[in-house]
């Protein structure tokens, strides 16, 4: 009899346990209206098509009759969207979809806000930055790149989507690093030309995110040599990081990230309700599959450790900056 009825009751908490789960879903309950969320970019991009997936995702997790709206500002090289929400009401109403670049305005007397004029919510890139060579180039590995740029100072022409920008400051970091001199070719309309440039034989490496290489890599174009990271990109698996492939003491990391945030000094229990909730949401397997194919992997980078991962790249880009700029 006994065993019976343990039976039933293990049986009946097996059927409830996924009820269980969705009621322990974080949801929000502080939204009377619907919130905004701005993309500071053009639509069709990484950066949008990153938000627009991780709030459809969350969009469950809204009251009845409310919803997230997306709003793309890319005016002011995205400035205007920023500004908007950093001096926005402190009341989770207003989102933002804020990028690396807000580690480097500032130091480059381009943006009156930081990362600390915003709540960081959940990063949805943090791609690693890798160099990028032509498949038929000579160097075959990250070493011999090196080795080459060490021996001949600024003969090697490696392409960025502009001076000053992400893929530029990552090349002189890697001067920095590593006692190298490039000859920097920029590209501003951005990545694209940058990589055409490297297809056709006109330059000799870009650094870029993987990502954005990685149909030309497929099509035995391309080949990573490396990636500025801690550890492997999922996406190639077989490329080293810098401190493997250089034997290095310590990690170079140079990452490309977008992280939804909210204006600083909102409540606390706001704050909970939407690090909690878009948590949720980005460590859902539906989730991260849709990134994937994006061409985008999945992170779960949230909350503290977001504004950690800003602080962090804020501080480094300042100094990177300023070195820069006494050259």
């Amino acid at each position: 009899m006994k065993k019976g009825l343990f039976t039933t009751l293990a049986t009946a908490m097996t059927l409830l346990a996924p009820l269980g789960m969705a009621q322990a879903e974080q949801v929000l309950t502080y939204p009377t209206k619907n919130i905004e969320v701005v993309i500071p970019k053009n639509p069709g991009g990484g950066t949008d098509t990153s938000a627009r997936t991780v709030i459809e995702f969350a969009r469950d997790r809204m009251p009845q009759g409310t919803m997230f709206v997306p709003v793309n500002k890319p005016a002011g090289n995205g400035l205007t969207g920023l500004i908007e929400v950093a001096k926005a009401k402190p009341d989770g109403y207003k989102l933002v979809m804020t990028t690396v670049e807000l580690a480097m305005f500032p130091h480059q007397n381009k943006s009156p806000v930081t990362y600390k004029d915003f709540t960081p919510l959940v990063t949805t890139i943090a791609d690693p930055v890798a160099v990028v060579v032509n498949a038929k180039s000579p160097y075959t590995s990250l070493q011999s790149f090196v080795d080459a740029a060490k021996a001949e100072p600024g003969k090697l022409k490696v392409g960025n989507s502009g001076m000053g920008a992400i893929y530029h400051l990552a090349a002189v970091n890697m001067e920095k690093q590593l006692g190298v001199k490039f000859n920097h070719i920029p590209y501003n309309e951005g990545t694209g030309p940058s990589i055409a440039a490297l297809v056709g034989g006109h330059i000799d490496a870009v650094l870029t995110t993987p990502g954005s290489v990685k149909s030309q890599v497929d099509a035995g174009m391309l080949k990573v040599l490396g990636v500025m990271d801690e550890k492997r990109f999922e996406l190639f698996p077989d490329v080293p990081t810098f401190k493997e492939a250089l034997g290095l003491d310590v990690n170079v990391k140079m990452r490309a990230w977008a992280v939804l945030a909210t204006t600083a000094k909102v409540p606390d229990d706001v704050k909970k309700q939407l690090v909690g909730a878009f948590t949720e949401v980005v460590k859902t397997p539906a989730y991260q599959e849709a990134l994937k194919k994006q061409g985008i992997m999945p992170v779960v980078i949230a909350g503290d450790d977001a504004y950690n991962m800003m602080k962090e790249d804020d501080e480094m880009y300042k100094a990177l900056i300023a070195d820069t700029m006494k050259k």
